[in-house]
């Protein structure tokens, strides 16, 4: 079972950039209870061949991006920025680039707030509370 705090924060009218921690599969548990309506995620283009995973992502819209060839990455961050003000569109992005379950915050990639300084779109901030005492059961 989810708390959510703060729900207030994503009635923002048209496009936004949407920043989160990533700690497991599970953190998707919780995006079904928050996702905002006309909302796509950014992944790593490796998740498409995770199996079930990559399926119930490509069938739900995700736009991957290739980490490993930055000029790859920024030509598709551009297509997302554009996109997105085109059919208004809130971007969900992780910056820490990866899973993460240490206590600690690892450091975010650009890709999310380049695109929200070219789009000139304001960054929602939404942070998934440890799980870990949960796990550790």
């Amino acid at each position: 079972r989810f708390e959510v705090k703060g729900l207030e924060n994503f009635k923002v009218e048209g496009p936004c950039v949407i920043i989160s921690n990533h700690q497991s599969i599970l953190d998707m548990m919780g995006l079904m209870e928050i996702l905002p309506d006309r909302c796509v995620q950014i992944a790593k283009k490796e998740l498409i061949f995770a199996g079930s995973v990559g399926l119930i992502t490509y069938l739900g819209g995700v736009i991957y991006i290739n980490r490993k060839r930055t000029s790859d990455a920024k030509s598709v961050m551009d297509e997302v920025g554009r996109i997105m003000m085109k059919d208004n569109l809130k971007v969900w992005v992780y910056p820490e680039g990866t899973r993460n379950i240490s206590n600690d915050l690892l450091p975010f990639k650009k890709g999310a707030f380049h695109l929200a300084v070219k789009a000139q779109v304001p960054i929602i901030q939404v942070v998934y509370s440890s799980y870990s005492s949960y796990i550790d059961r």
